[in-house]
């Protein structure tokens, strides 16, 4: 069963690359270095590794303090929220033309009350026999 992908924070002492590209809290360019040194640099800064891509090659990590990995996740977190509603929401309604008044002018309040929500209505009518 394949290892599930982290979520976004300090990857502590366990870095699987020799070579790193260390990029520093304020977000410049350390250059390529090997894991040795970057633990070093992460221990005389107090500062936590955190990998930003793994596909690069070398693989790309950031220095951050503890309050910059945090305010990340949120932020993350805000976006993956945001997108996760951006879907499409289609609600259906169909009645007979023979409808009664107060059958009517209920179901005009739901439809009124969907599209306050920002869904998409789809109303059919149907002929009376």
């Amino acid at each position: 069963e394949p290892k599930k992908k982290a979520a976004f924070g300090s990857v502590g002492r366990r870095i699987p690359y020799r070579i790193l590209h260390v990029i520093n809290q304020d977000g410049e360019s350390l250059g390529n270095m090997h894991r040795a040194e970057a633990l070093k640099l992460m221990d005389q800064h107090d500062l936590k590794l955190v990998l930003l891509r793994e596909n690069a090659e070398p693989p790309v990590y950031r220095l951050m303090t503890g309050q910059q990995i945090h305010e990340e996740q949120l932020k993350r977190a805000e976006k993956k929220k945001a997108s996760s509603k951006t879907g499409m929401y289609i609600k259906e309604l169909s009645f007979s033309s023979a409808i009664a008044k107060n059958d009517l002018e209920t179901k005009t309040k739901q439809i009124a009350q969907w599209i306050e929500k920002k869904y998409h209505v789809k109303v059919t009518i149907r002929q009376a026999k």
